[in-house]
């Protein structure tokens, strides 16, 4: 079996499986619970950087996922390529991704339909060192139980091109969507809190006209929005701060927002 090594252990979050969680645990023993009977969401848009800046925004999300750990048994997860040049999305080659805390399975057969698209190719170079994927897995390994991953490094694409990716692979409540981005990036405090309510305000209309300056994550998260647009999703804002809140200090902050997509009530049976 191939396996992507971890790229970020020890640096995003703690190398020592124990460690890890713990500490992932703990964010998400901190962060507020969903009321008693909610439905857990279809869709999740979560931050990225080291878990001492973003983790109990990121857990936000992840609490949400806590009554459907039995029925979710695929993620698509998406994320912005920081390293490599990118034109589409790359899907890696391997057959699974490592954590400390063990393995998760590639879902080859989502992974062989999502390479029928064009704007689809293989590229284990743009997955190789990328972060914006890796920092979800422990979340998902934590509150999730038997689940395969669908991962995609997303470089240059439309929002077009995305929202197909996701259409061919949205299923049913087997499969969750996860979206990583980080919000505005060095602004100093006040600053950003006014952009990322900006960008927050626009995640909630459902209106994928973000750009860089607003989300590294702006082209999945367009996408995304695109198709939540058509499926008529319900997007709520889970938690929206910046490193000034947690561990940086305020002259040079990066925002961090968590929100969740809620299929229509007469879908849900």
């Amino acid at each position: 079996m191939s396996v992507r090594a971890a790229a970020v252990a020890g640096m995003f979050y703690p190398e020592a499986p124990t460690l890890l969680a713990t500490q992932v645990r703990a964010y998400l023993d901190r962060a507020s619970r969903p009321a008693t009977g909610a439905v857990p969401p279809k869709g999740l848009i979560v931050p990225h950087a080291g878990y001492i800046y973003s983790g109990g925004i990121a857990a936000a999300a992840y609490t949400r996922l806590a009554s459907a750990a039995a029925a979710i048994r695929r993620v698509v997860l998406l994320g912005p390529a920081h390293r490599v040049p990118l034109q589409g999305l790359a899907v890696p080659s391997v057959d699974a991704l490592a954590t400390p805390l063990g393995n998760v399975l590639v879902d080859r057969d989502a992974v062989a339909s999502a390479l029928t698209l064009a704007q689809v190719c293989e590229s284990d170079a743009a997955h190789e060192l990328e972060h914006s994927l890796e920092v979800q897995l422990p979340f998902l390994q934590t509150v999730l139980r038997d689940f395969r991953v669908v991962p995609f490094a997303v470089g240059a694409a439309t929002p077009a091109q995305v929202a197909e990716v996701l259409e061919l692979l949205w299923g049913g409540p087997e499969t969750l969507i996860v979206i990583s981005s980080d919000l505005s990036h060095y602004h100093r405090y006040a600053e950003a809190r006014e952009i990322d309510a900006t960008t927050s305000s626009k995640v909630l209309a459902l209106s994928p006209t973000l750009v860089s300056e607003q989300a590294c994550g702006s082209v999945p998260i367009n996408g995304f929005l695109t198709v939540a647009r058509r499926q008529a999703l319900r997007p709520e804002l889970l938690d929206l701060r910046n490193s000034g809140d947690t561990a940086g200090d305020r002259s040079r902050v990066v925002g961090y927002g968590s929100f969740a997509f809620n299929e229509p009530a007469h879908e849900r049976g």
